[in-house]
């Protein structure tokens, strides 16, 4: 492709992403729902502008490795073990659930391959701590008291996806599943999570010291970014996604990712929200690639929809995927308003179902028809929560308890008044 059309492109996908992006907000959705259907409008199910190549595959996966490695930011152990056992219950319960129900109706009423049903359940795990959290925060909910096991369960199943993610995409790769994969896996994840984040904070400190005494500004972006690329490249190393290198590196520089025997300071704090700050311009400008490139793999065209098998699929895995979130809600002991409230909010699929779905695609694990099929389900699970949501705290706020941990509150208001 010659430069000034390659220029022209990126200038089109960029300008209209951010255009939807507006518009869905505009009307109280996600940015990403404008994202997607931008990359639908722009490629061949629409207009047919553009097409992908392999310039457009490499800034879309770079963006999604930043993607995961905002999530990893936002990781909070603390308010994991704050949250604690019903955390723990709703995470599990709304993992297992939604894994069981897309593999079971997948392998054993439409009669899918084993992988494929394996993905398609995998999906279905998926829960958008982006995403909630956004809703959360429009609705004034975010220190609710059952918010609390939201959060805390959105962040494991944040870790639960990715370690899922990591063994389908071996499974998909190696072309057959085996118990002594499945633990060379397991194994790698768990040195990876143990090793990276230490060996990234450590290295952060060191960050940290030369941004005080830097004289030219920008030494945080340059340096978090090579320091992303660095555990990209390190994960792809030991046989692993990208993208998980992505989440280990954010995790590691979050000031909730306390090491052990030091103690938390105010100053983690400071540094954290500058890393927010000066590295959200650039999340913001690469992650819409990876959208929009999952809007572009689609061709309405190639599928056939007046078959009954895409909206039996898609209808039937709809519901499940919602049932099994709110099932897993219903485990805990909490009064019933507050198990439906958190049910609720931990529906939405967000980016992390559209990871798992273009995941399945890449490796051929998908046809066209299943991945769009599996994309019209995440947009259904992202675009109903918000409206739900608003209508049941618009009807029930007076009989939900809010949370009075004063601990909570205070961190905060110190990173509000960091960031002003």
């Amino acid at each position: 492709m010659e430069n000034n059309t390659l220029f022209l492109q990126l200038l089109i996908i960029l300008l209209v992403a951010r255009t939807l992006a507006e518009v869905a907000v505009w009307f109280q959705l996600p940015s990403i729902i404008g994202e997607l259907f931008a990359g639908i409008l722009l490629g061949p199910s629409l207009l047919g502008w553009i097409s992908i190549d392999e310039t457009l595959k490499l800034l879309a996966e770079f963006g999604v490795i930043l993607l995961l490695f905002e999530v990893g930011l936002g990781t909070d152990i603390k308010r994991l073990a704050r949250s604690g056992k019903k955390s723990l219950i709703v995470a599990f319960g709304g993992f297992i659930f939604p894994f069981v129900f897309g593999f079971s109706i997948s392998s054993f009423v439409f009669g899918l391959p084993l992988l494929v049903s394996m993905f398609i359940g995998g999906t279905l795990t998926a829960t958008s701590i982006g995403i909630t959290v956004r809703i959360l925060v429009d609705l004034n909910r975010l220190e609710a008291t059952e918010n609390q096991v939201v959060l805390g369960a959105a962040v494991i199943d944040d870790v639960l996806g990715v370690v899922l993610l990591t063994l389908l995409y071996q499974f998909a790769v190696g072309g057959e599943i085996s118990l002594l994969n499945t633990g060379k896996i397991l194994l790698f994840v768990g040195v990876f999570f143990i090793v990276a984040p230490v060996i990234a904070k450590l290295i952060s400190l060191v960050i940290k010291h030369y941004d005080e005494i830097s004289k030219i500004p920008g030494l945080i972006p340059v340096t978090v970014v090579s320091l992303v690329l660095f555990f990209a490249w390190l994960a792809h190393f030991f046989g692993l996604p990208k993208l998980l290198g992505g989440f280990a590196a954010g995790m590691a520089l979050s000031w909730r990712f306390i090491l052990p025997f030091t103690e938390f300071h105010q100053s983690d704090i400071v540094f954290t929200s500058h890393i927010e700050d000066q590295m959200k311009p650039i999340i913001q400008l690469f992650t819409p690639f990876f959208f929009v490139l999952v809007g572009m793999s689609l061709n309405f065209h190639e599928i056939e929809w007046t078959s009954i098998f895409i909206w039996a699929f898609s209808l039937s895995l709809f519901a499940l995927a919602i049932i099994g979130k709110i099932i897993g809600a219903l485990l805990i002991d909490e009064k019933w308003l507050s198990r439906w409230a958190i049910g609720i909010a931990m529906i939405p699929r967000g980016e992390v179902g559209l990871v798992f779905a273009e995941m399945g695609r890449e490796s051929h694990v998908f046809s066209n028809e299943i991945y769009a099929g599996m994309v019209f389900i995440i947009a259904l699970t992202t675009l109903s929560p918000p409206f739900i949501l608003k209508w049941f705290y618009s009807r029930y706020h007076s009989d939900l308890p809010f949370d009075n941990n004063e601990m909570e509150r205070r961190v905060i208001r110190d990173r509000r008044r960091v960031k002003r």
